[in-house]
């Protein structure tokens, strides 16, 4: 069961002889009353493949995965969508041009800060920011995906985006799973 505009999850083992960044071709149909969207799975390392889905109707929804891999290729599921709870008002859009709401009509007023390298200082500064912002009035956070260098942050990255040395020798046909994931838990 997942709520109206949550986040279903399709887990599935796969190959990780290949790269699987370039080797690797994964969707999934998600079907519901004559509509079908497509979205494209990725590889979460060790042999680890996900496909993420937001429902944006109630009911019940199916899905086949599609795949050039025989192992991920025709996975079959269905799941319940269910109302949306409290606080849960769907994705943020455009409204009349100029203004933004969230799905259901409840307006939508941003108010943000910038951290750039915040989810690249390590655990105890990342907790340290965690906790100072936990009573700010921010509802958005502005951050750099990849590392950088600045005059007062030296500190070396505990996780990098890409496979090999830093900084010259990337193998970008190879994301880094570790850093994608400890990314994720901080956003």
């Amino acid at each position: 069961m997942v709520e109206q505009w949550g986040i279903y999850e399709v887990t599935l083992n796969g190959p990780d002889q290949v790269n699987p960044f370039t080797e690797v071709e994964l969707t999934a149909e998600f079907k519901q009353e004559g509509r079908t969207f497509e979205p494209h799975g990725f590889y979460d390392g060790n042999g680890i493949y996900k496909i993420r889905f937001m429902p944006d109707a109630i009911g019940e929804w199916t899905y086949t995965t599609k795949s050039n891999r025989a192992e991920l290729d025709g996975q079959t599921g269905q799941f319940t969508c269910v109302e949306p709870s409290e606080g849960n008002h769907g994705p943020v859009r455009v409204y009349k041009d100029f203004y933004l709401q969230y799905t259901d009509g409840t307006p939508y007023h941003q108010f943000g800060t910038t951290c750039y390298a915040w989810a690249h200082q390590g655990n105890a500064m990342e907790e340290q920011t965690l906790k100072t912002l936990a009573e700010a009035p921010f509802n958005k956070m502005r951050m750099c995906i990849f590392p950088k260098d600045y005059v007062y942050n030296k500190n070396e990255p505990v996780y990098y985006p890409f496979e090999g040395k830093p900084l010259k020798d990337w193998d970008f046909t190879k994301f880094n799973p570790e850093f994608w994931q400890h990314f994720e838990q901080r956003v």
